[in-house]
């Protein structure tokens, strides 16, 4: 088979991070023929809404490099209050774009780190912290302390004294990582692998 064009549409550099490990990934699962070209595109720092969504979308899907597929990949806690929830933000990127079935709307909870969250052993080692984790389901973790805090608390707390510094420590994090681990915990991350591997018509998680 040809292999697909998958289009992400995601909030910025941490997101970034999360692609050499999303590669390895779908290498294990998918026959090399079957591997799709991914195009991530960066929205710095969120995504747009309404009808530029819609636009961006109908861009994506055409032209002499069109996607076969476009995700965008939202977290919930965009620092406003847009999304109550991650099916309140799927719905509503799903009416912003219009009826278009190569669009999939998904969402992270509540926000990317959320995903990085089920490594804590790794944060703990690069942090220098002995703090404990904030619990099995990473994606529950909320909009009064999402998960990007946790993890700058962390680091800053830590014995190594350092920041964590998003794009960078993200791929740190990530490096080694098995997703199918993170997957297992987060719901929303398990539904976002699916979709790709679903459109490459690959076993799913």
């Amino acid at each position: 088979g040809v292999s697909i064009r998958i289009a992400i549409l995601v909030e910025g550099a941490t997101e970034r991070a999360l692609m050499p490990t999303l590669r390895e990934f779908l290498k294990a699962r998918l026959t090399s023929g079957a591997l799709p070209k991914i195009d991530l595109v960066t929205c710095d720092g969120r995504l747009p809404t309404r009808d530029k969504l819609q636009r961006m979308v109908v861009n994506l899907l055409s032209g002499k490099n069109a996607a076969d597929a476009v995700i965008a990949l939202t977290d919930v806690y965009t620092g406003t209050r847009e999304f109550t929830g991650a099916i309140d933000a799927k719905d509503k990127m799903r009416t912003w774009v219009g009826n278009e079935p190569r669009f999939f709307p998904h969402v992270a909870l509540h926000d990317f780190e959320a995903w990085l969250l089920p490594f804590w052993g790794a944060i703990q080692d690069l942090a220098g912290s002995a703090r404990a984790s904030p619990g099995a389901r990473p994606e529950l973790v909320n909009h009064d302390n999402p998960p990007a805090h946790r993890l700058q608390e962390v680091f800053r707390t830590g014995s190594k004294g350092k920041a964590y510094v998003k794009p960078r420590d993200a791929a740190r994090i990530l490096r080694d990582c098995d997703l199918t681990i993170a997957a297992d915990a987060c719901p929303e991350l398990k539904s976002f692998l699916n979709t790709i591997l679903r459109l490459c018509e690959g076993p799913e998680l």
